[in-house]
């Protein structure tokens, strides 16, 4: 199911097949990519299975859609639903066992190299300083030392970590340790950008604030984004569109565009009347499978 909500007037909702792209109505600009831009990601009818203590297990099923050149998208659905998954697939970390994975074109065999990925826990070097684990990347792509810390010393000004370039991550708050892993990625200008649950195990006002900073950042050479997370809130106010799954075994239950203005402030947004108009939508169709997940324990 494909869902567009348009900001126009009151939330509308137009449903077509599964695994077509909503199509945008009457509404704000939301500046997001014309339609017209390349496909970045596509999965088609997508399986994953995994073996357990009681067989074979399936994460994922049937899962078809595609992301185009700078297009924001986050993924929302129970725990347990496959969505940390999609992203392994889409990094080349795991292969389908049916269906097919492309990034930018081509068939993902193995790990890409313009994809960037920021797990949940920091993948921060603990032996290695800010500067270095920014620079460490960059080292691995072939810069020199001196064009790496150069590069280096640029994104942790951009994301507000200029005074600690020389702290070890013990050294540093949990946003900080973020800052620094966000910057390390950005710094080698990956086409696609995947984040699973980077802002989970933040308070919710440092959340807030890591979101502002990673739209303004995005919004430098705007990667295709894939960012999972279960807060429907944070969902909304970062994304293009919104991919809600089922529970398990995971599939695509409804694709939502979403029409809100950028650049986007959301300390403000999260209280405008048309976030909650669309935030209502989506939870009407992700309570029933939230359930079910519960249910499924």
């Amino acid at each position: 199911m494909s869902v567009n909500l348009s900001l126009g007037g009151p939330a509308q909702a137009s449903v077509t097949e599964q695994g077509e792209r909503a199509t945008t109505g009457q509404g704000q600009d939301s500046g997001k990519p014309a339609t017209s831009a390349a496909i970045a990601i596509r999965l088609t009818n997508v399986k994953r299975m995994f073996s357990g203590a009681r067989g074979k297990f399936t994460a994922i099923e049937n899962v078809s859609f595609e992301a185009r050149q700078g297009e924001f998208l986050t993924v929302v659905g129970p725990s347990g639903c496959g969505k940390s998954t999609l992203l392994t697939l889409i990094s080349g970390l795991s292969q389908p066992d049916q269906g097919t994975v492309e990034v930018l074109g081509k068939q993902v065999n193995g790990i890409q190299k313009d994809v960037g990925f920021i797990f949940q826990r920091d993948a921060l070097l603990p032996w290695r300083t800010a500067l270095q684990n920014v620079a460490l990347p960059l080292r691995f792509r072939g810069k020199s030392k001196h064009e790496a810390e150069e590069l280096a010393r640029s994104w942790l000004a951009r994301v507000g970590l200029k005074r600690f370039e020389a702290s070890y991550p013990h050294q540093l708050s949990g946003g900080m340790r973020k800052r620094v892993s966000i910057a390390a990625t950005l710094s080698y200008e990956p086409r696609v950008l995947l984040m699973d649950e980077p802002f989970s195990a933040l308070d919710v006002e440092t959340r807030t604030l890591m979101e502002n900073d990673l739209l303004h950042l995005w919004d430098v050479n705007k990667p295709t984004v894939v960012f999972i997370t279960h807060d429907l809130q944070e969902a909304i106010g970062l994304a293009d569109r919104v991919l809600v799954m089922t529970a398990s075994p995971g599939r695509i239950l409804g694709d939502y565009r979403v029409d809100l203005m950028r650049p986007r402030e959301l300390t403000e947004l999260r209280f405008d009347e048309k976030f909650v108009a669309i935030q209502h939508s989506i939870w009407e169709h992700l309570r029933a499978e939230v359930l079910r997940a519960y249910e499924q324990q």
